[in-house]
């Protein structure tokens, strides 16, 4: 089994866009490298400035997710951004997130455990995957901790031959994934409450993971 090592290691892309313009995003990657993506279906609950960070809202959205090597993913990110615009108002959003020891799709990465020298990021993303009907829960479980919304997404896969798993659970219309940023020093009372108020630990109620972001374009300013 091949394992590619690199000091910045792998990441995860997310890309919010309008209705219908996600195949185009994903073209675009592909074209710059990208192996290929998942695109989801979301819907946004934002209510203030920071959450103009999926500027969402109640509109329907499409959210790319696309996985490559660090290097090659900033240099995606800074074409996606050139072609797509994303400084502009209502023109989407793109940020990035670290992965560490990928498994499958013909890419094993696996980190080498050491730290960039980069800037940290004082922003992160809480994923919470929980039983379809039960996202609206966690959003409020989230708001009595600070936080300002999130978003709401329903999973297709782009390929044909693939399930669409998460840590060995399936993401079938029965489930839901909610988005959450947050700022680092409110992440632990946030997810603390999801899990006390949704009972999370308990077998079969879901999950929730928590990633650094690590490049942003047109959010967070």
């Amino acid at each position: 089994m091949k394992f590619i090592n690199d000091i910045l290691g792998y990441e995860l892309i997310y890309v919010i866009v309008d209705y219908g313009r996600g195949s185009k995003v994903l073209q675009t990657a592909k074209k710059l490298g990208v192996s290929g993506g998942t695109v989801f279906h979301g819907k946004g609950t934002a209510n203030s400035q920071l959450l103009k960070f999926l500027s969402l809202y109640e509109e329907r959205k499409e959210i790319i997710l696309l996985g490559a090597e660090a290097n090659l993913a900033r240099k995606v990110m800074e074409k996606l951004h050139k072609k797509f615009c994303f400084e502009k108002p209502h023109h989407g959003i793109m940020f990035s997130t670290r992965a560490f020891d990928v498994y499958g799709s013909n890419c094993n990465v696996r980190h080498n455990g050491v730290e960039s020298e980069e800037k940290k990021s004082m922003y992160q993303i809480i994923m919470t995957v929980v039983n379809r009907g039960l996202a609206e829960d966690v959003l409020d479980a989230a708001q009595e901790k600070g936080s300002k919304g999130g978003t709401i997404i329903n999973a297709r896969g782009s390929g044909i031959h693939e399930t669409t798993k998460l840590f060995n659970m399936d993401i079938e219309p029965e489930k839901e994934m909610v988005m959450i940023p947050t700022k680092k020093e409110e992440m632990k009372e946030i997810v603390e409450n999801i899990r006390k108020k949704l009972s999370i630990d308990e077998p079969g109620n879901g999950i929730i993971f928590v990633q650094d972001v690590v490049e942003t374009y047109g959010i967070f300013e």
